[in-house]
């Protein structure tokens, strides 16, 4: 079936549009953190990888960062295992960091391998392991109470920070035409393995690999006010204003916090973005208006 004259002129408005953005962006790396609603709705994940096919394929070099925190969840929960969070940190001790490793690095890791591969890509998934791509240390929650002189230490488990990236790997396989699919599990001097938060894990990626761009996708459509609206095009210093009067907080806060020290490392600009949308990493990648919160330095 032939298009209208209407779709056709569309067709050639969306292509045309684009084709200033693929020139720019060509040759450069983009690290997109995958998470939210988007890995768990089948159409949202089948373009999803869809569209990091084709980026791959006009010349942009993707590298993913991936979550997995409800799958995690449904599975501990099968195993009847309840899951306790500190700080908005899942408690993990040894037997949950078994589960972890299993969700991230093998079924939810392979699941994107496979799903680029379906649509024509060439992925590789690693976790931070491999390669000695991840050096983590223990992350420490210090909790201030009146009642106390020293803050209280709470013991979370294998929770870990990011504490170097060695990117080889990764570098290696974006010159030999792959696409590196990360899960956020680091390895300590400890030689214990540690789940890291995968904004964190994206954000220094950005910085180490020289990116060109942070894309984070999310379950909300970026950056809103206080009255709700979408906030774009900002700048780092208006983007601590809005964490200093109260604007920015919650979960968004260990966002901005990874976007703001991209930033500040050269990456050229972070998008938070809306995964529930079809096809969001090319919307805003590729057209002018774009459909979440741009920030640059």
């Amino acid at each position: 079936m032939s298009l209208t004259p209407e779709s056709a002129q569309n067709v050639a408005h969306v292509l045309t549009e684009a084709l200033p953005y693929i020139r720019r962006f060509r040759g450069k790396t983009v690290v997109i953190k995958y998470g939210g609603n988007a890995m768990v709705d089948e159409q949202l994940k089948s373009g999803f990888a869809r569209d990091i096919v084709l980026m791959k394929l006009v010349g942009i070099n993707p590298v993913v960062v991936h979550g997995g925190g409800p799958q995690i969840g449904r599975l501990l929960e099968k195993l009847g295992k309840e899951s306790t969070f500190v700080d908005g940190m899942r408690v993990t001790d040894t037997e949950t960091m078994d589960v972890v490793e299993m969700v991230l690095g093998g079924l939810v890791n392979k699941e994107i391998v496979n799903l680029i591969a379906q649509h024509g890509g060439r992925a590789v998934g690693l976790t931070g392991k491999d390669g000695d791509l991840i050096r983590a240390r223990k992350m420490v929650i210090r909790r201030h109470t009146p009642d106390l002189d020293a803050p209280e230490i709470i013991d979370i488990g294998h929770v870990g920070e990011v504490e170097s990236i060695d990117a080889s790997l990764v570098n290696m396989l974006v010159s030999g035409d792959f696409i590196p699919v990360i899960a956020p599990i680091g390895v300590g001097s400890d030689g214990r393995s540690y789940n890291i938060n995968a904004d964190l894990v994206a954000g220094r990626m950005a910085e180490v690999l020289k990116a060109e761009k942070l894309i984070l996708l999310t379950n909300t459509a970026g950056l809103l006010d206080k009255q709700g609206k979408l906030l774009t095009g900002l700048k780092v210093g208006g983007v601590k204003q809005l964490i200093e009067d109260g604007t920015v907080q919650g979960g968004m806060l260990p966002k901005i916090g990874c976007v703001i020290s991209a930033l500040n490392s050269g990456v050229s600009a972070a998008h938070i973005i809306d995964g529930r949308l079809p096809h969001a990493v090319l919307v805003e990648l590729f057209t002018d208006e774009g459909v979440g919160t741009l920030i640059s330095a």
